[in-house]
C-alpha cells in the first residue's frame, strides 16, 4: 500500500509559538514511546509549513544533521523561545521613550532577531533541508506572495541562507522592519512576514504538496506523488485562540489610527479560521476513514497573553501552561496522530 504524504502546517503568532512546541513536544514523546527512543519529530513529516514564528519553528525542525536527519528536538526548539525570546523582543527604555507603542518606528529593533538567527543556523541553506517545507513571506515590492520551497532550491535563484527566511517569514509589520534579502544568485527582495496572508498556513501547504512528487524528492518508492487530499494526513497548529471583543460603541466613530491595532488582530485571526473551514469542508467530502486525517489543533490562551511580544517570565510560564492543558485535554487524540505519522513513515 502507498504511504499517506505527512503535512505539518505551524501557524504565527510571536512568542505565543512556545505553546505550539509545548503540543508538539508531547507528540515527539509518543513517537520515542512508540518507535524510537531517539525520534525527532522532523523526521515524521514529509512537508512542513510555517508562517512567521512557525516559519522559525519549521527551519528548527528541517536543520540537518550529518547523516541528514533532524537535528533538532522539539524540547531544543522550546528552549530556543522561552531563553531566547526576551532577547529577541526586547524593547530598551531609550527606545520606549523615542518610539511609544511603535507609533512613529516599528516597535521592535531587528538587531537581536539577526544576531540570534545568524546564532542559530550560521551559513545553512535553504536547500540543505532534511525535507520539504513551504515558509511564507510576502514581497512588498512586486506586490505579491514570497513562498520559500527547500525542495525547489535546487537551482540559486531559490536558494536562501536559512537565516534570511527566517528574518523575512517574520517581519511583521508594526513589530519588525521588512526584510532585504538576497538569494544566492544575487536577487533582491523587499520581504515582510507571510501572516498578512496566512497566518495559518495549511491550505498553502496543501496547494504545494499537490505538486511535489514525493517519491523521488524522498527516496522513497511507497510515497505518493503529487498527492490528492485524500492521500494526505494534515496537522495543523494554531498558537492560541484570541477571543478580544470590539464594541459598536467602541468604534462608532474610530478614525485610521484608532482601527490599525485591532484590524491587524482581526484579518490574522479571521485568515487562521476561514482555512480550518475551507480544510474542514474538504475533509468532508471523503470517506469516513479519510475525513479523520485532518487534525487542527487550536489551544486556549488560558491566563496566557495574545500579545505576539509579551515575554514576561510570567507569560512565558503561562504560555507553558496554556500547552500542557490542551495537552492534557487531548492525550488521546495526540497519540492517535502519532500512530498516523509512524503508520506512514
Amino acid at each position: 500500500m502507498s504511504k499517506k504524504i505527512r503535512i505539518l502546517s505551524l501557524d504565527g503568532g510571536g512568542i505565543r509559538g512556545i505553546i505550539t512546541c509545548v503540543i508538539l513536544k508531547y507528540i515527539e514523546e509518543e513517537l520515542q514511546k512508540l518507535d524510537n527512543p531517539n525520534a525527532k519529530l522532523g523526521d515524521y513529516f514529509d512537508l512542513v509549513a510555517g508562517s512567521s514564528t512557525g516559519g522559525l519553528l519549521t527551519s528548527i525542525l528541517l536543520f540537518p544533521d550529518k547523516n541528514k536527519k533532524a537535528k533538532f528536538s522539539v524540547e531544543a526548539a522550546l528552549d530556543l523561545y522561552a531563553k531566547k525570546g526576551e532577547s529577541i523582543f526586547n524593547v530598551s527604555l531609550w527606545e520606549h521613550m523615542i518610539n511609544p507603542f511603535g507609533l512613529f518606528n516599528e516597535k521592535i529593533s531587528q538587531r537581536n532577531l539577526e544576531k540570534q538567527l545568524l546564532q542559530v543556523f550560521g551559513d545553512l541553506q535553504l536547500q540543505h533541508f532534511i525535507k520539504p517545507c513551504l515558509i511564507t513571506s510576502y514581497d512588498i515590492g512586486q506586490r505579491k506572495a514570497k513562498f520559500f520551497t527547500s525542495h525547489e532550491a535546487e537551482s540559486t535563484l531559490e536558494n536562501f541562507y536559512v537565516r534570511d527566511v527566517c528574518r523575512a517569514t517574520s517581519a511583521a509589520p508594526t513589530y519588525f522592519e521588512p526584510a532585504k534579502i538576497k538569494s544566492l544568485y544575487g536577487q533582491e527582495f523587499t520581504l515582510i512576514d507571510g501572516g498578512v496572508y496566512a497566518n495559518n498556513p495549511a491550505l498553502c501547504a496543501y496547494a504545494e504538496a499537490r505538486k511535489i512528487a514525493f517519491s523521488k524528492i524522498l527516496g522513497d518508492k511507497e510515497k505518493i506523488d503529487y498527492p490528492a487530499i485524500n492521500d494526505m494526513i494534515i496537522v495543523s497548529v494554531g498558537t492560541g485562540e484570541v477571543h478580544k471583543p470590539y464594541t459598536f460603541e467602541k468604534f462608532e466613530n474610530a478614525g485610521k489610527i484608532k482601527w490599525i491595532g485591532p484590524l491587524i488582530d482581526i484579518l490574522l485571526s479571521a485568515n487562521v479560521e476561514t482555512v480550518d473551514y475551507h480544510l474542514t469542508k474538504m475533509y468532508e467530502t471523503l470517506g469516513p476513514r479519510n475525513q479523520k486525517n485532518y487534525y487542527r489543533l487550536m489551544p486556549q490562551l488560558k491566563n496566557a497573553s495574545p500579545e505576539m511580544d509579551d515575554t514576561s517570565q510570567k507569560n512565558i510560564y503561562e504560555l507553558i501552561q496554556a500547552g500542557l492543558f490542551y495537552v492534557d485535554q487531548n492525550r488521546e487524540m495526540l497519540r492517535e496522530i502519532a500512530k498516523k505519522l509512524i503508520k506512514n513513515k
